[in-house]
């Protein structure tokens, strides 16, 4: 149904705006009980304990210092700004990464500015982090946490640099999200690796990586307390070197972060601006995860994404050393049923 919808449809509309349909119509459902139900039920799998070899609640994926019900989840990117998180796990994502935030609310580039590559089930973006900025998305996510809902998801945090703030500016840019975000989120991220900020994947290096991420942890911490550390990730491009995924990975363990995203969109391709996500991007994604388990060692926390569009694609990352997996880009060109089918087949491969 949905690949006819797909075909027939949806790929004749501009992809930006079909993406805004599609998100609205989800957010509707999701606001009217009965029907979010019925989805709930027909589409994620999670209403009900058991159901169509769902994960129970008692068999629950234990990371991040959370009780998570699968471990497929909805990479930054789809909802910017933090207003679709209900839909999204009543479709069956097991947690929700939101954004990328910036300090600062900002347009993003000029359209258009993403592109399906039909022929391999990708997608070109050079979308430019458009978002309403820390303060709006802060107010929303406090709204959603005040819910019992809300204080049950699970919700990441992508934060990135504000196109205007000059590099040398760039960890005190951070820092201000963190510390404005941290208290609604499960785990924040910080994006160094988008193609789309001049200037940002240079961030990746260590040199200038270190104080972003110091600024972060304590901005964090300075928003929490001590009772309630954030878990902190720092997400990478596929395009680094082999020696540059060590040494942030072992700038990971030397700060004593929880982890690494890996991978965000590549620039390896001849198609134009912007960075392309889905199959090309699969092996190096699954390369840069194997060896950023191999270095980090079995406590930190790795999450794979990069070109998930089957359970075997989920399930590759699983093996590679991917504590939790996410996708995008296949969700563009499988659906709404995507999201559930994928976690029910981890679940069931793990015996849960």
């Amino acid at each position: 149904m949905y690949r006819l919808l797909f075909r027939h449809v949806l790929r004749r509309l501009d992809p930006e705006r079909a993406h805004e349909l599609g998100f609205a119509a989800v957010r509707l459902v999701a606001a009217v009980p009965p029907l979010r139900v019925v989805v709930g039920l027909l589409l994620g799998g999670r209403t009900r304990p058991g159901l169509r070899g769902a994960p129970r609640p008692d068999r629950a994926v234990h990371v991040l210092g959370r009780d998570l019900p699968g471990r497929f989840g909805l990479a930054a990117g789809f909802d910017k700004n933090a207003v679709g998180v209900r839909g999204l796990r009543m479709l069956g994502f097991a947690f929700v990464e939101v954004g990328t935030v910036t300090a600062l609310g900002q347009p993003g580039n000029e359209r258009p500015r993403l592109w399906r590559v039909v022929e391999d089930r990708a997608v070109r973006n050079r979308m430019g982090f458009n978002n309403e900025g820390a303060d709006a998305v802060a107010q929303r996510l406090r709204r959603v946490r005040d819910t019992p809902w809300g204080r049950e998801a699970v919700i990441g945090v992508n934060i990135g640099k504000t196109k205007v703030t000059p590099e040398a500016d760039a960890p005190a840019d951070y820092a201000a999200s963190a510390h404005r975000l941290a208290p609604f989120a499960d785990y924040l991220v910080v994006n160094v690796s988008s193609p789309n900020t001049p200037g940002l994947r240079a961030l990746q290096s260590v040199a200038s990586l270190r104080p972003i991420l110091l600024a972060v942890r304590e901005a964090a911490d300075d928003a929490t307390g001590p009772r309630h550390r954030v878990p902190v990730l720092v997400k990478i491009a596929p395009d680094l070197a082999d020696e540059d995924v060590d040494a942030v990975a072992d700038l990971v363990l030397e700060l004593g972060l929880e982890g690494v995203v890996a991978v965000n969109t590549t620039i390896a391709h001849d198609l134009g601006e912007g960075g392309l996500s889905g199959p090309p991007v699969l092996a190096r994604g699954l390369a840069v995860v194997r060896r950023l388990r191999a270095r980090l060692g079995p406590d930190a926390v790795v999450i794979g994404v990069g070109g998930v569009t089957t359970p075997a694609d989920a399930q590759a990352y699983r093996e590679a050393g991917a504590d939790l997996v996410q996708g995008y880009t296949g969700f563009i060109y499988e659906g709404p049923a995507w999201a559930g089918r994928i976690n029910r087949a981890l679940a069931r491969r793990e015996g849960r």
